[in-house]
């Protein structure tokens, strides 16, 4: 829903930016109010500016941003470092295979060194990574690998999808004194929602219902989310009433919520940004059928990418990537719907696409990447 704002006038209005702004928003409130937090990256100045999050920052924190040599490693050791002694820096990696390249920085020092001293040192630390599709980008530079950070204890995992939650979680994010990583889908960068202005925070407290129905419980993780709104939305045309869940923070998992959603619907369908299997849905999946078995009416499905590396080509992408028709026919398999009435709904969603290929979002996407 909008959120609504007082005008100078004390007149109710609703301020609606896109989610790269609310990035940049939350960057410059942030970096304003404690001169301890630090900008770091490859091209912190570029005019690309991290896909348009971090333009004009430099205006407002001059001296807080620092441009970095390309030696991922060492970058993030000297965040390590840098936030072992007081400060909070924030890192910005342009695509999340950039950090595999640090991996033993994350992993064994920023992750570990709180449990490690126990609790004597702290790493106040975000690590923004890019992930998303298109432009021919290929086996290299197309993945979504949050399932692998999510993996260790002692880091935090969050994918904010609206831009309400991009600016309130990066916000509480810079401020936790534990390692935070941001995975970021570039094409939630282009999206619009309403977003309060200043310092409004948003907890990293889990999941939140984004759509309420009773039928089945689909659960998304950032850009899929979108996908899995616009197949509730879709499905609602015969009858079906979809509950969409935002997942937002993977690690740690509270899975609560999508736990008294299953157990009011019986059917979960997930959708990753990345592969299916070892995935983030795969963990969901775990979870309900660990302890809310008895509430199943069907098995759970989890849709993500198939297993094998992403093609360049674009005539190969088709059925790469999880999206609202394939959302549809999951629930259609779930819930035993006529087949013309799954069909008339894929149909309809491929209409409104008018003829965009796989690999290119919505019209509200103004690239270049």
């Amino acid at each position: 829903m909008p959120e609504s704002v007082l005008s100078e006038t004390g007149e109710a209005k609703t301020r609606i930016i896109s989610y790269a702004d609310a990035v940049r928003e939350a960057l410059t409130e942030c970096g304003k109010r404690d001169r301890n937090v630090l900008f770091l990256a490859e091209g912190i100045a570029d005019p690309s500016s991290v896909y348009g999050t971090t333009k004009g920052l430099g205006t407002h924190c001059p001296d807080q941003l620092i441009e970095m040599p390309l030696s991922e490693n060492a970058l993030v050791g000297i965040a390590v470092g840098a936030a072992l002694s007081g400060k909070r820096p924030v890192i910005n990696f342009h695509r999340v295979e950039f950090a595999l390249l640090a991996v033993e920085q994350i992993v064994n020092n920023a992750a570990k060194a709180h449990y490690i001293s126990r609790g004597r040192h702290s790493v106040p630390l975000v690590i923004r990574l890019v992930i998303g599709r298109g432009w021919g980008q290929g086996p290299e530079h197309s993945q979504s690998l949050e399932s692998i950070f999510a993996h260790f204890p002692g880091l935090k995992v969050i994918m904010p999808t609206f831009p309400r939650d991009a600016k309130g979680m990066l916000i509480a994010a810079i401020r936790d004194d534990n390692p935070v990583i941001v995975i970021e889908h570039r094409w939630c960068h282009y999206s619009t929602g309403a977003v309060p202005e200043g310092d409004a925070i948003e907890a990293l407290d889990g999941p939140r219902v984004v759509r309420a129905g009773r039928d089945v419980t689909l659960v998304g993780t950032s850009y899929a989310t979108l996908e899995a709104l616009r197949a509730a939305d879709a499905l609602a045309a015969i009858g079906v009433e979809a509950e969409v869940v935002d997942l937002r923070v993977l690690r740690p998992l509270v899975p609560d919520l999508i736990l008294d959603s299953v157990g009011r619907t019986g059917r979960l369908v997930t959708i990753d940004t990345g592969w299916w299997r070892y995935g983030i849905g795969a963990e969901i999946v775990a979870e309900v059928t660990t302890r809310r078995f008895g509430a199943l009416k069907s098995a759970p499905i989890r849709l993500g990418m198939p297993e094998h590396p992403t093609p360049s080509s674009r005539g190969m992408v088709p059925g790469v990537y999880p999206d609202a028709v394939g959302i549809v026919a999951a629930v259609g398999r779930q819930m035993e719907l006529a087949e013309d009435a799954v069909a008339s709904v894929q149909a309809a969603l491929t209409q409104a696409r008018g003829g965009l290929p796989p690999d290119v979002p919505d019209p509200f996407f103004k690239g270049p990447f």
